[in-house]
């Protein structure tokens, strides 16, 4: 069976890697990237379910489905409960396996106890997304200064404040600061004083001392964002706190020690900028320890509806409403549109939709002003047939009724008057995935 199954996964275009026991198997996907286990529950050296176990705190754990005998759905359906994602009966339709598989891709997930999870990365499900996200954990335990680049509102500062979370989880003792600066939005004769501070009597109208944003951050992360806008005189400054980590307030003979992660954004080239003399070469080495750079939404297509859910359900909390949903158009749209501006666009587009729409399935032209309907260049689809629609609504209401019962199935099939058998079958037919709201992060 297995070896008519990888000649039809060849077919489809799949890559697929056969192993004959748990052993073989474990050892590959702790090693290699996987976005889907197919297993028998019956192993020669174990059973799918300790293959289940013994991967479910791995960093790596794809979603596992399982190939079982009738005599032992109960048991596949125990292994839903402790984290698989779906399981098919032998003797099985292969095109229906086929089908099943290409729903499942990087972030799918998976039913947790009595609890549907939506949640991928916190920055992201894609590929690209999540190996940054790999990179933050060692980062946020070692590096002292890191360099983000990316186009405006690909979510710099999200990432910064990721790090910076990540680091408070190994802090033993308060709560560390994280201050978040836009240098372009201080006025340059203001700069100084606000990062460094000033002691009084430092220039006229300094009646009180002031602690600046670099000792705000004190055993903390200050987060400068476009690092680019910050005057030349000023830099001069910033390079001395990031070598001897001490800041000299204005007014004062006496450099203060500090102890903090600096964290510097820009959306411009600064090899470009240090060329035209406009930004330091040598602080511009300093600050490029470790650098991140955040990929555009364009460049990432597999996060947008992602990120769109995840800002209807962030409106719904707000606004106090049901959560709305997202037609088969509209999906389309969003796809198709290029987003220049980025997560924060397609924030700001959903929040207009949740505000002004009067539709429970928002449609393309709820998001874009244009003749279509739809984004420049894209043709306008044709309309959902009936049995489409009711589907449609059907699948966002399940959703919207778990979400609303925080991912507890028993109470969702009660507040819907049906059977939990018959939710977990719907939630099956559907692919629902869920996240409980108390799980959403704020992204910007």
């Amino acid at each position: 069976m297995s070896e008519s199954l990888l000649d039809r996964f060849a077919m489809e275009g799949f890559n697929t890697d056969w192993f004959e026991n748990k052993a073989t198997a474990i050892e590959a996907i702790r090693t290699r990237s996987y976005d889907m286990v197919l297993s028998d529950v019956r192993l020669p050296d174990g059973s799918g379910e300790d293959l289940l176990f013994e991967l479910r705190d791995s960093p790596q754990k794809p979603a596992f489905v399982f190939i079982t005998a009738h005599a032992t759905v109960d048991r596949a359906v125990e292994m839903i409960k402790a984290g698989a994602l779906d399981y098919i009966t032998k003797p099985f339709d292969i095109n229906a396996l086929i089908s099943r598989i290409n729903t499942i891709g990087p972030g799918q997930c998976v039913a947790q106890g009595d609890q549907i999870d939506l949640k991928g990365s916190e920055l992201g499900i894609s590929s690209l997304m999540r190996a940054l996200q790999a990179q933050c954990s060692r980062i946020a335990a070692r590096a002292r200064t890191v360099l983000i680049t990316g186009e405006s509102g690909t979510g710099k500062e999200v990432l910064a404040r990721h790090i910076h979370d990540l680091a408070l989880h190994a802090n033993t003792g308060g709560v560390p600061p994280f201050i978040a600066v836009n240098c372009g939005a201080i006025p340059e004769n203001l700069v100084e004083a606000e990062l460094f501070g000033y002691e009084r009597g430092a220039f006229t109208g300094a009646e009180r001392p002031h602690k600046g944003f670099i000792k705000q951050a004190n055993d903390g992360t200050l987060f400068l964002d476009e690092i680019a806008e910050l005057p030349l005189s000023s830099q001069v400054k910033l390079l001395r706190v990031l070598q001897e980590r001490e800041v000299q307030s204005l007014g004062s003979t006496n450099p203060s020690p500090v102890n903090l992660r600096i964290i510097c954004a820009t959306h411009q080239n600064l090899p470009s900028l240090v060329k035209q003399g406009r930004f330091r070469e040598d602080l511009f080495y300093r600050i490029n320890v470790v650098h991140l750079h955040v990929p555009s939404l364009r460049e990432r297509p597999e996060d947008i509806l992602w990120f769109a859910e995840k800002f209807l359900r962030q409106q719904a909390l707000r606004l106090e409403e049901s959560a709305l949903g997202l037609s088969s158009n509209a999906k389309a749209s969003l796809l198709a549109y290029q987003w220049p501006g980025n997560v924060r666009e397609l924030q700001n587009k959903v929040e207009k939709a949740c505000v002004l729409s009067t539709n429970h399935l928002l449609l393309p032209s709820d998001f874009f002003e244009t003749k279509t309907g739809g984004p420049v260049g894209l043709q306008p689809a044709s309309p959902p047939t009936l049995h489409e629609f009711v589907r449609e609504a059907e699948h966002h209401y399940l959703e919207e009724t778990l979400y609303r019962c925080n991912g507890k199935a028993g109470d969702a099939a009660k507040a819907l008057g049906i059977s939990r058998k018959t939710l977990w079958e719907k939630c099956k037919r559907y692919g629902i995935r869920h996240q409980s709201p108390s799980s959403d992060n704020s992204t910007s």
